[in-house]
């Protein structure tokens, strides 16, 4: 994503806070599109992959009904960061006490490194697509080099070149076109959703929410706002220009799901590796499809690994107070660079186990949706609460719309529960 954007962060720039004594800098608008085609990290395109070659397009409502879930939280997100000058987890522990502040950070590391171990297993597996040679060779070298790219303060640089590269999924849109679907059913499965309780169908609903609407996302958002401390004036501008973006990701999600059902889901084909699902582009570029997907599945992995490592090693000094930032030189911040290298250490072994990236990646999305509804309810209780937010508290409006979302993600999270536990 863009630097100083309000989007989902998965891959936006990991941007370092203004160092203490500076003047923070304005916040950059006009970005939306761009930023928002960034989204698609490689755990989102997994999960609408596996979700359009399992369900065809009978989750396509879910993926239309994602975008305006995404606007809201990442405007709640926004409004805290911006108003209360913290980051999320910084604010759990003042307002709630450290104890609730370490709940909800175990919920955001377990989330976090399995996300972050999912994105190195994809970002290996693109560069297996790239090379031919397997994908486990590249799970280590692949984290050093994201870890070195924080550490050494090169990431920013190299951003500016490779938020473009996931501009290739747009590919997707006219791949779509390409597979000939059918498009009165496209239409009719968008607009008159019918829930059924197959287990594909129940798994890939909390897959799309979790991967979309994880709660490492929502966390990260406040603590960039609150770096960049963008005036109140502007935070509305700020708000619309996300709404631009969510838009254009939304789309891209909608026609991931549509290329794949019409290439994969109709002739019953699992998404089992990269290559399957690179399938989906084969319309619009043939022999060339594992190529093509696996140049925007490396690049989106670059941008959003370094984001979700970053991350880790945020809400766990913000937990514990503890000083550092990306800003900070390497030996004034060794506790928070430290949880930064656990946290890549811990993806790395994870991503190492041999399991499928396919299939690590969509799981990922679901453990994101189990995690989300505890750290989303401390986010919504905080953006009505005077003592932190004062006479700028969010809006009825927009706190009904936050608790919509909570409830629609807990409903579906009880729903898979209960699925495992019919044996489903």
């Amino acid at each position: 994503m863009e630097p100083h954007a309000l989007r989902c962060p998965r891959a936006r720039q990991l941007s370092r806070p203004a160092r203490e004594g500076k003047q923070p800098q304005g916040i950059e608008l006009g970005a939306g599109i761009v930023s928002g085609a960034s989204d698609n990290d490689p755990t989102t395109v997994a999960t609408l992959a596996v979700i359009g070659a399992t369900t065809v397009y009978r989750l396509a409502w879910l993926v239309l009904l994602v975008i305006p879930m995404l606007v809201v939280v990442q405007a709640i997100s926004a409004a805290i960061g911006c108003i209360g000058k913290r980051g999320l987890e910084d604010l759990i522990r003042r307002r709630f006490g450290r104890g609730w502040a370490v709940t909800t950070l175990i919920a955001v590391l377990a989330v976090t490194i399995l996300t972050l171990a999912a994105d190195l297993e994809g970002g290996a597996a693109a560069l297996g697509l790239l090379t031919g040679l397997p994908y486990a060779w590249f799970v280590v070298p692949f984290a050093i080099v994201a870890g070195a790219l924080l550490i050494f303060g090169s990431y920013a640089q190299i951003e500016r070149i490779l938020k473009f590269i996931p501009l290739i999924f747009l590919t997707y849109v006219v791949s779509a076109f390409l597979a000939r679907p059918d498009w009165l059913a496209v239409l009719h499965d968008s607009l008159l959703p019918k829930i059924d309780g197959s287990p594909a169908y129940i798994a890939g609903a909390i897959a799309l929410l979790g991967t979309t609407l994880t709660s490492y996302a929502y966390v990260w958002e406040t603590i960039e706002v609150a770096h960049d401390r963008p005036s109140l004036r502007r935070l509305g501008l700020v708000q619309a220009d996300a709404a631009i973006g969510m838009i254009f990701a939304g789309v891209t999600f909608f026609f991931i799901v549509v290329a794949t059902g019409a290439t994969l889901g109709v002739h019953h084909k699992d998404v089992q590796t990269a290559q399957d699902a690179a399938a989906a582009l084969a319309p619009v570029a043939g022999k060339y499809a594992s190529l093509l997907f696996g140049a925007g599945l490396f690049g989106s992995a670059l941008l959003a690994v370094p984001v979700l490592a970053g991350t880790s090693a945020y809400v766990m000094s913000e937990t514990f107070g503890w000083r550092g930032s990306l800003d900070s030189k390497f030996p004034h911040g060794l506790r928070f660079y430290g949880t930064l290298v656990a946290a890549l250490a811990a993806g790395t072994i994870v991503a190492s186990l041999g399991l499928s990236p396919i299939k690590l990646l969509f799981y990922s999305g679901i453990a994101g949706g189990l995690g989300t509804p505890l750290t989303l309810a401390f986010l919504l209780l905080i953006a009505r609460d005077k003592s932190i937010m004062g006479g700028n508290r969010i809006g009825v409006p927009l706190a009904v719309g936050g608790w919509a979302v909570f409830a629609i993600v807990v409903g579906a999270s009880l729903l898979y529960l209960y699925s495992l536990g019919q044996g489903h």
